[in-house]
């Protein structure tokens, strides 16, 4: 049963994407940060999810953990997450899937190593590999090696300067739609939520399109609680989840400990919304 104290994350990746904690890990360090639900939501993958459960089991005090992922789409020029909830990750359909969009993965991320390469920085394509392993390659996965060659002093600056729209390796997404994805996530069993609105840098008028569109297409549920956010973002984002009658949900997008982020931090729920566990759609037990 969820109550006020329940601590509850639903976003967060492990090294089966750009994350930098092993899904074994990601699952030790929530139990350890007081999380009592968490959802691994691994970019275009479920591959980390049986190690973490395997864990999670071998645990004397386990979370409930939720099966999840966060699809990449196309949306007017820009990347747009959908996260999906309580998706069966064994289910035929999702896993197709995810296997097409690893190879769209490598393609960009070939493309974005080529244009590195002309503005002088060998070997991106070959680091960014590395650092992923048997991941698809991000661009997590290039700025941290651009960071770890000292070429740019952090990864947000490492976007800023090279990877962001209309800089020099920046290669616009190769994704499908959105709705697309938001059927595959109800074929596969879950919800679908729209990740982190605030942070696609669209004006208001904008969010609201994207936030319309993303129900039209028959999603459920948006973000509202983020890990990093001003009090004004979270009313702003409350609101408009209740005038376009989508659930709300929460999540830290945590990729890797650091001094800001951390799994189940700063995700105090407001009161007057409805959660994602609430909804109709929602299938796993709490």
């Amino acid at each position: 049963m969820i109550t006020e104290q329940t601590s509850i994350d639903l976003h967060c990746h492990s090294t089966a994407s750009d994350g930098q904690l092993t899904p074994s890990q990601l699952v030790a360090r929530a139990i350890e940060k007081g999380v009592n639900v968490l959802a691994i939501t691994d970019h275009d993958t479920v591959a980390g999810l049986d190690e973490a459960h395997a864990f999670n089991a071998s645990q004397p005090e386990p979370l409930t953990l939720i099966d999840g992922v966060e699809i990449s789409t196309r949306w007017h020029a820009y990347d747009i997450h959908i996260v999906g909830l309580g998706v069966d990750r064994h289910r035929t359909v999702l896993l197709d899937f995810m296997e097409n969009q690893r190879q769209l993965r490598e393609e960009r991320a070939r493309e974005i190593g080529v244009r590195l390469e002309k503005a002088g920085i060998a070997g991106a394509y070959e680091g960014a590999k590395a650092l992923a392993g048997d991941a698809a390659i991000s661009r997590g996965h290039y700025a941290r090696f651009m960071v770890e060659q000292g070429i740019v002093a952090d990864m947000a600056k490492v976007f800023k300067k090279y990877l962001a729209r209309g800089k020099t390796g920046y290669v616009p997404n190769n994704w499908g739609d959105m709705a697309s994805a938001i059927e595959l996530i109800h074929n596969a069993g879950g919800v679908a939520v729209l990740a982190h609105p605030s942070g696609y840098q669209l004006s208001g008028k904008w969010l609201k399109r994207l936030v319309n569109d993303f129900k039209a297409a028959g999603g459920t549920a948006m973000e509202v609680v983020l890990g990093q956010q001003s009090t004004d973002d979270l009313v702003q984002l409350a609101a408009l989840a209740n005038q376009r009658e989508l659930f709300a949900s929460v999540g830290s997008d945590f990729h890797f400990p650091g001094r800001w982020l951390e799994l189940g931090r700063n995700l105090t729920r407001p009161k007057g919304l409805q959660w994602v566990w609430q909804s109709a759609q929602w299938k796993v037990s709490l």
